[in-house]
This record gives structure tokens, sequence and C-alpha cells, in this order.
């Protein structure tokens, strides 16, 4: 799907504001209310906007503890791995990647023992190395024109 620059400017302002109202959405990007809602469902109707989420910091539910685990799965476990251990709640975000580990998970815990139970949990199925999380200086950055056009390094 061609995009134009006020299809790039709608996606930077949603990416960041998903609650906005079409009509300030519609102010932003200097268009009429329908024709603003008609370009947000055209970029829904393209897959190009998958859903709207809220943000919500772990720390204040009580989940101060997050880590990072990567696990080299048993080829013959991968299955299983997928069935018993991705789905499980401390799960904020799990990839399948290449390189030597399989899985790449980002967990949040309410104490180290949690944690320690979660990792030996996913080492069932294989070998695990596990970070705590410091800081995440980047989350979730915004999909900008930029980056699509490859322009990522000044």
């Amino acid at each position: 799907m061609e995009l134009d620059d006020v299809d790039w400017k709608l996606l930077e302002i949603l990416q960041t504001d998903g609650r906005i109202t079409f009509t300030e959405l519609a102010r932003r990007v200097s268009l009429s209310a329908p024709a603003t809602t008609e370009r947000v469902r055209r970029l829904e109707q393209a897959g190009v906007l998958t859903g709207y989420v809220a943000v919500v910091d772990h720390r204040r539910l009580g989940l101060p503890i997050e880590a990072i685990v990567r696990v080299r799965v048993r080829s013959l476990d991968t299955p299983r791995f997928r069935e018993r251990v991705v789905p499980l709640a401390q799960v904020r975000d799990a990839d399948h990647v290449t390189g030597d580990d399989c899985w790449l998970l980002r967990v949040v815990c309410r104490s180290t023992q949690e944690l320690e139970e979660f990792v030996e949990h996913a080492q069932r199925f294989g070998d695990t190395t596990t970070s705590l999380v410091f800081s995440s200086p980047v989350r979730t950055r915004p999909v900008t024109r930029e980056t699509s056009d490859g322009i990522v390094f000044r």
C-alpha cells in the first residue's frame, strides 16, 4: 500500500495517542473528520493499523521484576514450549528468533523467586540465559516514514 504524507502523519499521531478523537485527529492533519475517518478505516482494512492498546506500567501493578529470558529450545520440544511456556502470564513478549537462541522472552514477575521458578520451568525445554532489565529507554518506538525509507542513521 502506498502511503502519502497525510497517511504517515495519521500513523505518527495514532501511534503516540490511540485515544485521540477523529475530530482532533482531523484538525491535526488539516482534513475534515469524515475524510480522516475514511483514511483511518482504509489503513485498518489494509492491515497497516492492526489495533489500539493501552500502555500499562507493570511495576505499578506489583510486578517490579522485568527480565529478558533467551531460550535455546531443543527442536523436538518447540511445540511443547509454544503451548506450555509462551502462554504463561509472566510472558509480555515472545519472539521466535534466529541465531544461537531460539526464543527471546520479555517477562515480568512479582519477585526474584517467581522469576527463578519461571526460568526453571523454561529450562525443561532447553538452555536459558536470563538478563534483568534495568531500564528501557526505547519501548515501542513509533514506525515513521524515515524508518520505512531506511533512513535510520544520521
